[in-house]
């Protein structure tokens, strides 16, 4: 585990929370901006109540950010398996998939108030997220 690191990301994640609130919706609105035919998708898979889908897929993708620096075969384990299943059993894109990530990071970061050290434990996140879709893409 890298204590270092994963203290920096609690530290902007804690910020980001007193800042946001819940980020459900705004994580949602963000991913359907930019991937607006997902938004069937969830009502697929979802039927009658696409927004636990989405609240849960939410969940998922903040529990991967907490716990990269902590975790991170875990985290490999669980992309290894979850980027192809979706794919093949939900038809659910990798570019999908990344871009949820993205949204998460992309609404968390700026009500996060990154300082010094924060901006790269986050950036090396981010990265280390997007590339286990990528490693995972042709899978």
């Amino acid at each position: 585990m890298d204590h270092e690191r994963h203290s920096l990301i609690e530290a902007g994640l804690g910020r980001a929370a007193e800042s946001l609130g819940d980020i459900t919706q705004p994580v949602i609105d963000l991913f359907y901006a930019r991937f607006p035919e997902a938004r069937a998708s969830f009502l697929h898979h979802s039927p009658g109540k696409p927004e636990s889908l989405e609240a849960e897929m939410v969940g998922n993708a903040l529990y991967y950010v907490m716990i990269w620096f902590e975790s991170p075969i875990e985290t490999r384990i669980a992309f290894d398996s979850s980027v192809p299943h979706h794919r093949f059993a939900l038809a659910v894109p990798p570019d999908w998939y990344r871009g949820f990530i993205e949204a998460l990071l992309d609404v968390v970061e700026p009500a996060a108030a990154l300082v010094g050290k924060e901006r790269a434990a986050w950036a090396e996140l981010r990265s280390g997220l997007v590339g286990l879709v990528e490693r995972n893409r042709t899978a």
